[in-house]
């Protein structure tokens, strides 16, 4: 795991190495371990390495035999040995051990294709001296972040692991974009390609660009899954057999590594069934990392316990009271955007502490959204059947209206909310999901929003632009279609996110087998009964791992990885709150008057608005560290 950059130079001007050292700089802590830099008349490249494979070896950049071809990197390829045996086979001499040096005698095989051999998370780019071009590529999933602009002067194009990195360049145009404004208080991130930044962007997942350094640049998208039609399973024993194989192999593959390597032990399904297949594939005993909660509702570990027992781990757990003021501050400085998915704190107690032990730790991210196990997918489906024996202008002229007068319960179970529900069916499916994803209602959104932001958004609809990633996928059955679009947008955009800043923020490597392509092609052909069924998630996943884990873990209701919120509002994060966000500043932004209801409300205890209240703060906090360069955080 590292941090890479580089920029292309401008006609007439040679690229200065200690520019790009200073991009590194900013970016230290995600390669503690080394540098490196590479320069020659037209671009500049720049590498931070934190040492996991071949640790004497793999310096970076790393170029082929006479020097042509430059790779920075970022990231692990699991198949590295059997691609390198090929190609040691067709005559490629090898100078280390790296998966490194993998990619650049792959690239001089198969030129741009290279990503599509690849099985791992990465984000790199190759210099090729002799076309002219820069080549970067991004993984299928988005494990690994790439950021690049055109935007700033004398540098045609740039390009990092961080936006803090490219922020930090003379002359950076730092001009928000509003769309990304109304987008990350509906989302609580700002969607791919987009950022917080005009001028920046996003390298999608799956996807290469290349960057003639005449100025021209082609993208295109490598990887694309492709979801079957909602039959049943020819054979479900053998699939059931083929997704034990694929997991074992998935885990196997990732635990290679040449540094202290253990596992994220949450007591849910996802990482248990990963500390499981470790367990069976480790010559000695696994290390596994756990936080608990003083707050007994929020914590796990008697059920994370069962699984130490069970494989004779080397346990380590920390029972914490999350602090949302001491962790603040790491928040704010390591997410370089506004990021509002608060399970981000215990995100960072978790990688703080197993950071202590190991350099490696594999998670259990990414099987709900390949294997149908958010509550979410449930509950669209069941609508969406209502939804399909009601005649449309009856749902919209009937069932419609009546949502909209029905009482708002948030604060009430699900079940009760039957005004979501109403307004769920009166909808698509694409709207319906898009209600159940944002954080405000169209009407909420607009009254949060300032005046001149309003302005700015010219007609922008956050609901449309979700609502039309859907028509790609129109043909699927339902819930390919759902998770089609998590895949593009939630799983990058939020999930990976979260995971690669907390654990980078510690200089920790984390790795997700669940996220291993052939393990997202076979669910992508599963009916929706091998996912879903009833109101339950990841059917055939828990019954290939049942055999593994305790029975309680499949058993028992899905909990997350939560804190305190609503509590936090109003003691720890009350003054931080009216100091930040209830201030003049905030009003390029914000409508301060409809905020201050928000406020009123949330402390009077008549409504629970932590989740809205939560992205106002990091909205606020992001402008007054990153923009403003306010100290305090």
């Amino acid at each position: 795991m590292c941090g890479i950059a580089g920029y292309l130079a401008g006609t007439g001007m040679r690229p200065d190495q200690d520019l790009v050292r200073g991009m590194c700089d900013r970016i230290r802590h995600r390669g503690p371990d080394g540098e490196g830099y590479y320069a020659d008349e037209r671009v500049a490249l720049g590498h931070r390495r934190l040492s996991i494979i071949d640790v004497e070896g793999g310096k970076q950049p790393l170029g082929n035999e006479d020097g042509s071809v430059q790779l920075v990197f970022n990231g692990e390829i699991y198949n590295f040995q059997h691609l390198m045996d090929g190609l040691k086979g067709r005559g490629h001499r090898f100078r280390t051990r790296s998966d490194t040096e993998v990619i650049v005698h792959l690239y001089e095989e198969v030129g741009e294709r290279v990503p599509e051999f690849l099985n791992g998370m990465f984000a790199f780019a190759i210099w090729d001296r002799n076309r002219q071009t820069l080549f970067l590529a991004r993984d299928r999933f988005g494990e690994k972040p790439l950021y690049w602009t055109d935007a700033v002067p004398g540098m045609p194009f740039c390009f990092a692991s961080e936006l803090k990195a490219l922020a930090g360049l003379p002359g950076f145009p730092a001009k928000i974009r509003p769309e990304s404004v109304a987008d990350f208080l509906n989302f609580s991130y700002v969607p791919d390609p987009h950022t917080i930044y005009a001028a920046v962007r996003k390298l999608e997942p799956a996807t290469s660009l290349t960057v003639r350094a005449d100025g021209g640049r082609t993208e295109s998208r490598y990887w694309t899954p492709r979801f079957a039609p909602d039959t049943p399973a020819a054979r479900p024993a053998a699939v059931l057999e083929e997704l034990d194989a694929l997991a074992g192999d998935a885990v196997r593959s990732r635990m290679v590594s040449d540094v202290p390597l253990g596992g994220f032990l949450s007591g849910g399904v996802d990482s248990s069934a990963v500390v499981a297949y470790m367990a069976r594939s480790a010559p000695g005993r696994v290390r596994t990392f756990s936080i608990g909660f003083t707050a007994k509702e929020f914590d796990e570990l008697e059920y994370a316990r069962l699984v130490a027992r069970q494989y004779n781990t080397d346990h380590y757990e920390e029972v914490v009271t999350p602090a949302i003021e001491e962790m603040l501050g790491t928040l704010v400085r390591h997410y370089d955007e506004p990021f509002g998915d608060s399970s981000a704190v215990p995100t960072l107690y978790l990688a703080r502490m197993t950071r202590q032990f190991v350099t490696v730790a594999l998670s259990g991210d990414g099987a709900d959204e390949l294997f149908g196990g958010y509550r979410r997918y449930a509950f669209a489906l069941s609508e969406e059947r209502v939804r399909r024996m009601l005649p449309e202008g009856f749902r919209r002229s009937v069932i419609g209206p009546l949502g909209n007068v029905y009482p708002k319960f948030d604060y009430l179970p699900r079940m009760f909310r039957a005004r979501s529900t109403l307004q769920g069916i009166s909808s698509t499916l694409a709207g319906a999901y898009f209600n159940a994803m944002s954080r405000f209602r169209d009407e909420g959104l607009a009254a949060i929003l300032s005046a001149p932001l309003r302005r700015q958004l010219n007609g922008y609809s956050c609901r449309q632009t979700f609502c039309d990633r859907f028509r790609e996928y129109a043909e699927l059955p339902p819930l390919s279609q759902l998770q089609a679009v998590d895949w593009r947008t939630y799983l990058p955009g939020d999930i990976l996110v979260k995971v690669d800043r907390a654990t980078m923020a510690y200089s920790l490597e984390s790795r997700a087998p669940w996220l291993d392509h052939r393990l997202a092609e076979l669910a992508a052909t599963l009916p929706t009964p091998l996912k879903v069924r009833g109101h339950n998630g990841k059917t055939l996943f828990k019954e290939a791992v049942s055999r593994y884990i305790p029975p309680v873990l499949v058993q028992r209701r899905k909990m997350g990885f939560v804190v305190p919120l609503a509590s936090w509002f109003r003691t720890s994060l009350k003054a931080t709150f009216e100091q930040t966000v209830l201030r003049e500043a905030a009003a390029e932004y914000l409508n301060l008057d409809a905020a201050r209801n928000l406020w009123r409300q949330h402390q009077s205890g008549v409504r629970d608005h932590s989740s809205t209240l939560w992205n106002l703060l990091m909205l606020a906090c992001w402008d007054s560290h990153h923009r403003r360069g306010e100290s305090g955080l």
